[in-house]
């Protein structure tokens, strides 16, 4: 039998002290680069943030339709204020592009916008793996189980750097805090194990989709986890045979439970396999790093 699904709330006092933090330590970055702030907005009856908003992003030759205006606040602002590193299909930088449009299904079938990205696949000392549960108010597969965090590097310097995927590593480390709470000394970025790539397309619905040029990241550690609830609707660790159970689930489509598109990519050519390797403690024989897999 699968693990009960663990219910998790945050206090405005992390709350209070994440923003902080982040706030303090992004000050080299340009505004429109800063990561979630992890709280939302005072409602205001009276103002319109989307209105508010719509002048800088059109100068940024993005404008918010009508549509968007019911969109989540917090996932608005992180779509049009962070810009993902565009790629060709050799994983070379192309330019880069706001979250918004790199996920516009118009844009990526039209433009052939295809984004860098990264999926983590933590596993605790008992080598169970810690899935999470995305948010009901993402724009992307809400309510969807995946592996324990999927996101992008920014187009920053700090998550540009090519040299053995550095630059992913460190947003992997920022996203782990953003999306679960889980400290930067919890999860070093010299323990990241960057194992592959995957290239995939995948709609969503019928306005968003991805298009993914995905590291594959593995590390071993127990953390302590304080997910946000902007980003994650529950969490839960998991051992092989309870992963079986859940994709047994999905494919009967049993309480509705879904997966991600790259959580199942990775699982049905990747992740039983490598999870052998995981408790020998012999990743290192795995990684491959040349090959871009095509994956549909």
């Amino acid at each position: 039998m699968a693990k009960a699904l663990i219910g998790v709330t945050l206090s405005q006092q992390v709350l209070f002290k994440r923003s902080n933090s982040i706030l303090s330590s992004s000050s080299s970055f340009r505004s429109r680069s800063l990561p979630s702030l992890f709280f939302s907005p005072v409602k205001n009856h009276n103002h319109n943030p989307l209105v508010a908003s719509l002048s800088s992003h059109t100068a940024m030759g993005q404008t918010p339709t009508a549509a968007d205006a019911g969109m989540d606040a917090v996932q608005r602002r992180l779509m049009f204020d962070d810009e993902c590193i565009l790629v060709d299909e050799n994983d070379r930088v192309v330019g880069h592009d706001s979250k918004y449009n790199c996920h516009l299904m118009e844009k990526i079938e039209s433009e052939n916008l295809l984004h860098r990205a990264f999926s983590v696949f933590l596993f605790n000392s008992k080598y169970e793996l810690l899935l999470q549960q995305r948010s009901a108010t993402k724009v992307t597969f809400p309510l969807v189980w995946t592996n324990t965090c999927c996101s992008h590097p920014l187009h920053r310097e700090s998550e540009l750097i090519e040299e053995n995927s550095l630059g992913v590593r460190n947003a992997a480390q920022r996203k782990l805090f953003d999306e679960l709470g889980i400290p930067a000394e919890d999860v070093p970025v010299d323990q990241f194990t960057p194992l592959g790539r995957i290239l995939y397309k995948a709609p969503s619905d019928g306005k968003w989709g991805e298009h993914e040029l995905d590291y594959l990241l593995f590390i071993v550690r127990d953390v302590n986890v304080h997910p946000n609830p902007d980003e994650v609707a529950d969490i839960k660790y998991v051992n092989r045979e309870e992963l079986k159970e859940l994709l047994r689930k999905a494919d009967a489509g049993e309480g509705g439970l879904k997966l991600s598109p790259w959580f199942r990519l990775v699982v049905d050519n990747f992740l039983f396999k490598w999870w052998d390797h995981v408790e020998r403690g012999t990743l290192g024989e795995v990684i491959d790093m040349k090959t871009i897999h095509k994956l549909t």
